[in-house]
C-alpha cells in the first residue's frame, strides 16, 4: 500500500507564481467567476479577497487534487513528485489527468516518460485557435524539473567527458514549430479577456529568382519532358523533336508514282552480253513449274521420292500415289479412320465426350414409395393426435406419439423430394452432353 502524500510549501509556492493573485472576482468566458489564485468554486460577483485568503482559498482547493492523486498513482511518489504532479494536475484538471498519458507511465513505473509526457500539455485557445502559449512551456519545464529532482543530495552523476550527448531525432516533436505566444489576462470591467502581446511570428521563405537558379532550370526540363510524353490529343505539333541530319526525309523521286505499261518491261532478248540476266522488273512466268528446284542427274543415285507439297492433293486430300523406286509398288491407302489432310495450317480432332453411366430406373419407385410413406405418417400422425383422448398420469401421451409419427412423415418426404431432384438434375446434365 503506497503511503497518502500531502501538499507541501513548494507545491504552493509554485502554484502560486504560475497561477497569479486577482484580488477582485472576474468573469470567466463561460460565464463563471474566478478570484484569488484560481479559485472558482465560491467565486461570485463582486467578491473581493486578501492575499491571505486567497491562499487558504487554494489551499482548499488543493484537498481534493492531492485525495485524486492518492487514489490514481500506485506507484511510490517522493515528495517533489507528488509537489509537482499537484501543480500539473491543479492546472489542467483531475479528469485530464486520470486520462492522460502521464498517469499511464506513472503506473507502468516509468517516471522519466512521465515527466516527459507532462510537457505536451502547452496549448490553449485563444481567440478560437489553439496555439503554444509561453507561459505554459515555462510552467512545464519548471513541473518537470521538480518532478525530476531528487530528494536530498541523491544526484546521478553524468560525466561529460564519459557520456557525451547525442541528437535524439525521437524528441523533435517536444521542439516547438512556432514560436509560443507571451499572452495577458486583463480585466475589462469585470470580464476577463486574454490578449496576445505580440502578433503572431509567420515564417516565410524568401522566393528565389524566377529568371535564375537550377531550380528554375531543372522545373522547366521536368515540364518540357512531361509535356512531351502526356500529350493532348491535338498537340502533337506543339512539342517539335530535334532535327539531325539523319531524321531528314528524303526527296522523292520525280517517277515514283510512274506505273510502267508492260511494253516497257525489259525482257532476255533485251539484254546484251555484259548485262545482268536477273531483271527485277521482269513479269513471273506463266509456268509455275519453272520455279521448282530441277530434276536430280542420271549420275546421282535414284531414292525414293515421296510426295511434293507443291503437287494438288486428291479431291479426299489423302496422297495416296507415293511409289517406291526399286520396286514401284503402290503405296497402300491409309486406314479410314486415320486423321485426314486439310489445307488448314492447324485442324485437331476434338475430344469426344465421355458419356456418364446409366442409373438404374428402379430407384425412381422407391422414391416415390418414400414419399407416399411418408405423407401416410405425417396425415395419420395428426390425425391421431388431435383426435386421441386423454390418458391416466404415468402413461405415455398417444398425443405425444402423433406429434412424432408427423415429424417422421415430414422428414420422409423431404428426404424423398431432395434425392428426386437430386437424380433429375444429373439426368438434364447426361442429356446436355449427349447433345
Amino acid at each position: 500500500m503506497t503511503p497518502r502524500h500531502r501538499v507541501s510549501r513548494t507545491a504552493i509556492t509554485l502554484i502560486k507564481r504560475f497561477e497569479g493573485y486577482r484580488r477582485k472576482a472576474a468573469e470567466l468566458p463561460d460565464g463563471r467567476w474566478t478570484i484569488g489564485h484560481g479559485h472558482t468554486q465560491t467565486a461570485r460577483k463582486g467578491a473581493e479577497v486578501s492575499e491571505d485568503d486567497a491562499e487558504a482559498l487554494l489551499i482548499y482547493d488543493l484537498i481534493a487534487i492531492a485525495h485524486g492523486i492518492n487514489e490514481s498513482v500506485f506507484s511510490p511518489l517522493t515528495q517533489n513528485q507528488f509537489d509537482a504532479l499537484t501543480s500539473f494536475t491543479f492546472n489542467i484538471g483531475l479528469d485530464s489527468f486520470n486520462r492522460s498519458s502521464v498517469l499511464k507511465r506513472l503506473n507502468e513505473g516509468a517516471l522519466i516518460q512521465a515527466a516527459c509526457a507532462m510537457e505536451l500539455w502547452r496549448k490553449a485557445e485563444v481567440g478560437g485557435e489553439r496555439i503554444v502559449i509561453d507561459a505554459l512551456v515555462r510552467r512545464r519545464a519548471v513541473e518537470k524539473a521538480l518532478f525530476l529532482t531528487p530528494p536530498g543530495d541523491a544526484w546521478v552523476a553524468a560525466p561529460s567527458s564519459i557520456l557525451r550527448p547525442l541528437l535524439d531525432l525521437d524528441a523533435v516533436d517536444l521542439v516547438p514549430r512556432q514560436v509560443p505566444a507571451p499572452v495577458t489576462a486583463s480585466l475589462e470591467g469585470e470580464a476577463v479577456v486574454v490578449l496576445r502581446d505580440e502578433a503572431p511570428v509567420s515564417h516565410v521563405v524568401a522566393a528565389e529568382d524566377e529568371t535564375q537558379g537550377p531550380s528554375r532550370a531543372a522545373a522547366e526540363a521536368v515540364t518540357a519532358r512531361l509535356q512531351t510524353i502526356f500529350q493532348e490529343p491535338g498537340d502533337e505539333a506543339a512539342v517539335e523533336p530535334p532535327v539531325h541530319p539523319e531524321n531528314i526525309p528524303a526527296e522523292p523521286h520525280p517517277q515514283a508514282d510512274f506505273a510502267p505499261s508492260p511494253a516497257d518491261l525489259l525482257t532476255p532478248d533485251d539484254l546484251g552480253e555484259d548485262d545482268d540476266p536477273f531483271i527485277l522488273n521482269s513479269p513471273p512466268p506463266e509456268d509455275e513449274s519453272a520455279l521448282r528446284a530441277p530434276p536430280p542427274a542420271d549420275d546421282e543415285p535414284d531414292e525414293p521420292r515421296g510426295p511434293d507439297l507443291f503437287d494438288e492433293l486428291p479431291a479426299n486430300d489423302i496422297a495416296v500415289d507415293a511409289t517406291v523406286a526399286d520396286g514401284g509398288e503402290t503405296a497402300a491407302p491409309p486406314p479410314p479412320d486415320s486423321p485426314a489432310i486439310t489445307d488448314e495450317p492447324f485442324d485437331f480432332l476434338r475430344p469426344m465426350a465421355q458419356p456418364l453411366p446409366e442409373e438404374p430406373r428402379a430407384g425412381i419407385i422407391g422414391l416415390l414409395t418414400l414419399g407416399l410413406v411418408g405423407l401416410a405418417f405425417f396425415a395419420g400422425g395428426i390425425f391421431w393426435a388431435t383426435n386421441a383422448g386423454t390418458t391416466p398420469e404415468g402413461a405415455l401421451d398417444p398425443r405425444m406419439v402423433g406429434w412424432l409419427a408427423g415429424l417422421a412423415g415430414v422428414g420422409f418426404v423431404v428426404v424423398a423430394v431432395y434425392l428426386l431432384l437430386e437424380r433429375l438434375g444429373r439426368a438434364s446434365e447426361r442429356a446436355a452432353r449427349r447433345r
